[in-house]
């Protein structure tokens, strides 16, 4: 089902700020359907694996620290041209640069804090959901 599933995960600054639902309010009003979602803490184990690709980095460490903070929302989201579309919908890296309307515009801090990750390829929304949820989670 390549390029109609994509992952994201709202991260600990927004899962503090209590931004969950406004957050979920924005995927599902973009057309967007959940088809897997938990609630749930990386160690700093499962973060390190999970940006493994960042590892040698400058900002590995710090990001690996900020990913097994508190919790975040998991989830594989469902919809024609999934990865772009989603990636549209969250906005630029930096809040600052992000759309006006984007979830990073209206929920994140900072680049470090920027609300939600979302995958950057088919390729990736596949691996990073299979990370996070194994077949019988997905429905």
């Amino acid at each position: 089902m390549a390029g109609n599933r994509t992952f994201t995960m709202i991260k600990p600054d927004a899962v503090k700020a209590g931004h969950i639902g406004a957050i979920l309010a924005k995927i599902n009003e973009a057309g967007f359907r959940i088809v897997a979602m938990k609630l749930t803490k990386l160690s700093e184990e499962k973060a390190g694996a999970f940006y493994d690709v960042h590892r040698e980095r400058p900002f590995f460490g710090e990001l690996v620290e900020f990913m097994s903070s508190g919790p975040i929302v998991a989830a594989i989201l469902e919809k024609d041209n999934a990865v772009e579309d989603f990636r549209t919908l969250i906005g630029a890296t930096n809040p600052a640069d992000a759309a006006e309307g984007t979830i990073r515009a209206l929920y994140a801090k900072s680049v470090g804090e920027n609300a939600v990750h979302g995958s950057d390829s088919d390729e990736n929304a596949m691996i990073e959901s299979n990370f996070h949820f194994s077949e019988v989670e997905r429905f």
